[in-house]
């Protein structure tokens, strides 16, 4: 298995932020432009950009796609996923027709799974289920609400339903730089059996080396650890891109 590095661009605002813990009330912006941070990353050798758009995951609705999508069109060779206020499958058609090549379905994958399902079967790799997790149930809407559904269960579901990626958060872990649950995200592999792609503490090239020894573990999401300048991307990509 590929191991893949995602870097990703947190939007609020239009700006590029990142949030403590998935807390509004806590956040650092870091840039001005998300397609500016995505031209970056581009220039870094960045294969896939991992985008959110916060303002989206808290509303409802989509609100700072025109800057994924100008991403999308101007950046042709980076491809890009989405997640964040996805609700519908005109919010899915929207983006797939403008260039982008995942959409991440979340909250309403657990509101409404047969929709999710409905959405896997007809879109197929084009689409990834977000699963983040609180204490191992799902959070939702911008992490601003926990479920009782838990994370492998939903997981297992969605994969014996056809999902072939899914994004694994361990919220306790993002944007703590206190290194990735490692072994959550291999329990998620392991239930599933499919892409699993980790997101949440990754804090040195030491975190990135340790899940790329996972085997079963497809990649990565690195946001804070890059802000912060713990290190680059061109230093991540020549630790474990190749692997």
């Amino acid at each position: 298995m590929r191991f893949t590095i995602y870097p990703a661009i947190d939007m609020r605002g239009g700006k590029c932020v990142r949030l403590l813990q998935g807390d509004y009330d806590k956040e650092t912006i870091y840039a001005d432009s998300p397609f500016g941070m995505a031209s970056q990353f581009a220039a870094e050798g960045a294969e896939w950009i991992h985008m959110v758009d916060l303002d989206g995951a808290k509303d409802g609705k989509r609100v700072n796609n025109n800057f994924v999508i100008e991403a999308a069109k101007k950046l042709p060779k980076v491809k890009i996923q989405i997640g964040g206020g996805i609700r519908t499958e005109a919010d899915i058609v929207h983006y797939l027709d403008n260039k982008i090549d995942r959409v991440i379905i979340g909250s309403i994958a657990v509101s409404n799974p047969e929709f999710a399902i409905e959405m896997i079967k007809k879109y197929g790799s084009h689409i990834a289920i977000g699963i983040d997790a609180k204490n191992g149930y799902v959070a939702t809407h911008g992490w601003l609400e926990t479920s009782a559904v838990k994370a492998m269960e939903l997981g297992k579901r969605f994969a014996d339903a056809g999902a072939e990626t899914f994004i694994f958060t361990d919220i306790a872990t993002d944007g703590m730089l206190s290194g990735p649950n490692i072994a959550a995200v291999s329990e998620m592999a392991e239930v599933t059996g499919k892409n699993v792609i980790a997101s949440g503490g990754v804090s040195s090239l030491t975190d990135l080396k340790a899940l790329a020894k996972a085997q079963t573990i497809s990649g990565v999401i690195i946001g804070k650890a890059l802000y912060e300048k713990r290190f680059t991307l061109k230093e991540a990509l020549k630790e474990v891109g190749s692997q």
